[in-house]
């Protein structure tokens, strides 16, 4: 707890001008798209040196903010519910790898997600929906030798269901969390043996969605997520 005769922490340089570069953003002075002013103006106009403007610059840019390229000047990049949870990629796969017990709950949290989607997927489907779908079973049983692109097929599979959603919110959350379970846990898992379950298994959760019967295919979708959740890590 800080007192009244504790010295006032100096901020640096560049903190300040990321804060106003960042309010520039955020007010729409700058909209995605629009190049940054360029180092030099940015120096005059705050008055500091080149390496405080290219320490803000870079902070805006791991923050998925704007792109830096080398020789041009930066860009604003327009944000979406999946850009800016990308920037919670390096963060969630360090969680994972120190706390690991973490998967488990994000497993926990897939599921309720998911329940609640393909319920969803089975009210609001179209013809296309499911003509996606079949092609995506179909992909994946064209690799079912192939173990990255049968786990690829597996993840864009339930990427669609969530997709049918409408809600680029939802999609960006789940879709994010499919990638952080298969990136720690789905290259581990035994697949091999359990192609024909897998694919029997979607295609069952296919023709409850083809049906429009919600129930179903929340119990298809709870039978296929728990057994997948009890694979066993590789020797």
């Amino acid at each position: 707890m800080s007192t009244p005769t504790d010295p006032i922490p100096r901020r640096k340089l560049s903190d300040e001008v990321f804060d106003r570069l960042h309010a520039m953003i955020v007010e729409g002075a700058v909209a995605p798209g629009d190049p940054m002013p360029s180092e030099r103006a940015l120096m005059d106009r705050f008055g500091v040196g080149r390496p405080v403007v290219r320490e803000a610059l870079q902070t805006l840019n791991t923050m998925g903010l704007i792109t830096v390229s080398h020789g041009e000047r930066s860009r604003v990049n327009a944000i979406t519910p999946r850009s800016a949870l990308a920037q919670l990629d390096s963060m969630a796969q360090t969680l994972l790898s120190i706390a690991p017990e973490n998967l488990g709950h994000l497993k926990d949290a897939r599921r309720m997600f998911e329940l609640g989607l393909v319920r969803v997927a089975a009210q609001q489907r179209t013809d296309d929906d499911l003509t996606a779908l079949h092609h995506l079973i179909a992909m994946q049983s064209a690799a079912r030798d192939v173990p990255e692109d049968f786990v690829a097929a597996d993840i864009a599979f339930h990427a669609r269901i969530i997709a049918i959603a409408g809600n680029p919110v939802i999609t960006a959350l789940a879709d994010a969390m499919l990638k952080w379970i298969f990136h720690n846990h789905g290259t581990l898992l035994r697949w091999s043996g359990h192609e024909d379950t897998t694919l029997s298994e979607h295609r069952q959760i296919v023709a409850a969605i083809a049906a429009r019967d919600a129930d179903e295919a929340v119990a298809q979708m709870a039978t296929h997520l728990d057994r997948s959740a009890g694979l066993q890590p590789r020797d």
